[in-house]
């Protein structure tokens, strides 16, 4: 078996250094989480990679260990009203931005996953494509998005249980779009997103 590769513990030695990720951003419901985590120095954990890469269970595991051990860290979201009106992709941004404000440690550098994102504040900042594959702080960023995210999720699915939430988190499954299909969106969909397949209409 191949061995995975180690993550890279940070880009700038000796700053600060804050990663960023986002998650839920390919759903038709619910809303975009991101997270913020700055760890420490002399971090390391062999297991942390991408969330998209791990079980349920271990990144459930990974959550706890980040929290034990980052120096700060925070978790923040947009709505589904705010992802319409903003799109998608400045709202995503816009968590990120919420996500910084709420660290008790200002970061000195942020690694960002992804290509685009808008300056925050004055502190500069590094876009990594698949950063999450790359580097511990976004990483872990990773992680707890996702693990927030889909904790809210569960929620929203006892509001709305007919949409399987409980399981799909809001991505377009089959089952999801047949669900809009015979019980109409929620107040929880993405009105901005294409809810159905082209050559099927759908009534607000």
């Amino acid at each position: 078996m191949k061995q995975r590769h180690l993550l890279q513990a940070c880009m700038k030695v000796g700053y600060v250094e804050a990663g960023c990720d986002e998650a839920g951003r390919g759903c038709l419901a619910g809303p975009v989480f991101a997270a913020a985590v700055i760890l420490p120095p002399n971090f390391s954990c062999e297991e942390l990679n991408d969330s998209k890469q791990l079980t349920e269970k271990k990144r459930n595991e990974l959550r706890l260990i980040i929290e034990a051990n980052a120096l700060s860290y925070a978790v923040a979201s947009c709505t589904a009203k705010e992802i319409d009106e903003m799109n998608i992709l400045w709202a995503s941004v816009e968590a990120m931005h919420r996500a910084l404000r709420m660290l008790e440690l200002p970061p000195e550098h942020i690694l960002v996953d992804g290509n685009r994102f808008r300056p925050f504040e004055s502190t500069p900042h590094t876009c990594v494509v698949k950063g999450d594959s790359l580097f511990l702080p976004i990483a872990a960023a990773s992680v707890l998005a996702k693990t927030y995210r889909d904790e809210y999720m569960l929620k929203l699915h006892d509001r709305y249980p007919g949409y399987g939430w409980d399981h799909n988190k809001g991505y377009p499954t089959a089952k999801h779009r047949q669900a809009i299909r015979e019980l109409g969106s929620t107040p929880e969909h993405r009105k901005s997103f294409q809810l159905l397949e082209r050559q099927l209409t759908l009534d607000f």
